[in-house]
């Protein structure tokens, strides 16, 4: 089972390794929870969802949230983690901070789990191993792209952010993730993004994936100042009556 933990819902992928087949629980809020407040929505879906009750082989957290920084891990020093987070992320003094290594492409995400919700799980099954999605998304797309010689962009929409990974020549020009509320908001974060990277938005190819459609107001205003999109396609596991481009991060890591 693989858990998506975001402040705006909770996601469980439940695999069959034999099948290849997955089962997508879902449990979303109208507006962000505190950490406190997701703990008891955890603790309720487990109580209320008979299919949670099972026993898991393996579990694995995936925490979505626009709050982390990537470090070379040449320059990474784990015992000054919080100094990295500081200039774009309120952390306080008591706050762990937690880092992934993208294996094969020297970078560290840096990040603040919810040190809550790992407790309670740990006391439910044990050991197990949990990810920030950005260390999801990095770790898929740059093994995907490690040939591709232009540049290219991957938007992973979730509710109320996204993130933007541009990758050229298999390496990270960008990654970062972007808080929005309306479409012009997701329209100006991307376009923004390819300003500074000095992409034209009539050439560069633009893969969607997570909470988007077409037809959606976030596509349709996308379409008419980004000329080449496509939605993702590939994924480990599929979901019945589900495109393969929604619950991405879920899907792409188990």
């Amino acid at each position: 089972m693989s858990v998506q933990v975001t402040l705006y819902g909770l996601s469980f992928l439940i695999l069959s390794s034999e099948s290849r087949k997955a089962l997508l629980i879902e449990r979303t809020f109208e507006s962000a929870r505190t950490p406190e407040e997701l703990l008891e929505e955890l603790k309720k879906a487990f109580t209320e969802e008979e299919r949670l009750s099972q026993t898991f082989s393996k579990v694995s957290v995936i925490f979505g949230s626009h709050f982390y920084t990537l470090v070379p891990s040449s320059l990474f020093d784990e015992s000054k983690a919080s100094e990295y987070l500081k200039f774009n992320t309120k952390i306080l003094t008591n706050d762990f901070v937690s880092h992934d290594l993208v294996e094969s492409h020297d970078i560290q995400v840096v990040y603040v789990p919810f040190v809550n919700i790992n407790n309670y799980l740990f006391e439910k099954f044990g050991n197990f191993q949990y990810f920030h999605s950005a260390t999801v998304l990095l770790k898929h797309f740059l093994d995907r792209e490690k040939y591709t010689i232009k540049s290219k962009v991957f938007l992973n929409v979730e509710k109320d952010w996204f993130d933007c990974l541009a990758i050229s020549q298999g390496k990270v020009e960008l990654c970062n993730s972007y808080p929005f509320k309306s479409p012009e908001d997701f329209l100006y974060f991307t376009l923004f993004a390819f300003e500074q990277l000095h992409l034209n938005p009539d050439q560069v190819d633009v893969v969607l994936s997570g909470n988007i459609d077409n037809p959606s107001p976030l596509y349709e205003l996308l379409y008419r100042y980004v000329r080449n999109i496509s939605f993702i396609e590939e994924t480990a596991y599929t979901v019945e009556n589900e495109e393969n481009h929604k619950n991405f991060v879920l899907k792409v890591h188990s």
